[in-house]
This record gives C-alpha cells, structure tokens and sequence, in this order.
C-alpha cells in the first residue's frame, strides 16, 4: 500500500532515469497526469501516454536523455510537500528553484501548475515537488 503517490511517482522516474530506460509505466491518477503534462510542457520529458485499461490505468512516460553525454533531461526531482509535513507557499512566498532555472510544481485551487505561472497568476498554494 502507498500511503504517498506522489512520491511513488517522482521515485518510479528517477529510477527509471538512473537505470537508463526509456519507457517508465506508472498507476494514473488526476493528479499525477497533471505533473506529467507540466513535465512535458516544460521540456523534461519527451512524450507521455495515458492507457486507460482496467481500473485505474497508466502512464506511459518517454525519458528523455542528452544525445551526446546520455544524461537525463531531469538532473533532480524530489518531493518538496510531505503527508507528515505539508508545505504551502502565497503567492509572494513561492520558491524558485535554481534562481529560475528550474521549476516547482505547485498544487493551487486554479489547477496544478509551475511556480512562475502561479505567481504571474498571484496565487499560492502546497508546494508539491522540484524539478531541474
């Protein structure tokens, strides 16, 4: 039982990236194909798919790698909202993650979206992850 999907999430992509594949498949929810568009939108992955077979259905996520060096696209993601430890942010508040060269993803009551977009939109919110 996963008492944190999220995390289970972020955690099937890193592996996935550290062992080197190029195809990860993840259990679908809302939320988590909410990070994957920002992931692709963003430029961190290469493509996504969701298969809607059975009860919950799946992501399929293409990694994306450097073609010279074969490193990841995605140097780090962790989790920046825990269940034991939730952290929220205004809008004045947002992180910026590598002074603006990454993002965070942020949970708001207008949708899942970056930092930047959040704060352009001059919303806050719980502050789920980083990426770069």
């Amino acid at each position: 039982m996963h008492t944190d999907p999220i995390s289970d999430f972020l955690t099937r992509l890193r592996n996935a990236m550290m062992a080197g594949h190029k195809l990860v498949e993840i259990p679908a929810s809302n939320l988590k194909k909410d990070i994957t568009k920002i992931l692709y939108d963003q430029g961190y992955i290469l493509n996504y798919k969701f298969v809607d077979e059975g009860y919950q259905g799946t992501i399929k996520i293409a990694l994306k790698y450097d073609r010279a060096t074969k490193t990841p696209a995605i140097r780090k993601i962790e989790r920046a909202s825990k269940p034991g430890l939730r952290k929220y942010a205004g809008a004045q508040d947002l992180p910026r993650v590598l002074n603006g060269l990454g993002i965070a993803i942020i949970s708001t009551s207008h949708g899942v979206m970056t930092d930047k977009q959040a704060r352009q939109s001059n919303i806050g919110g719980e502050v789920l992850c980083y990426v770069y």
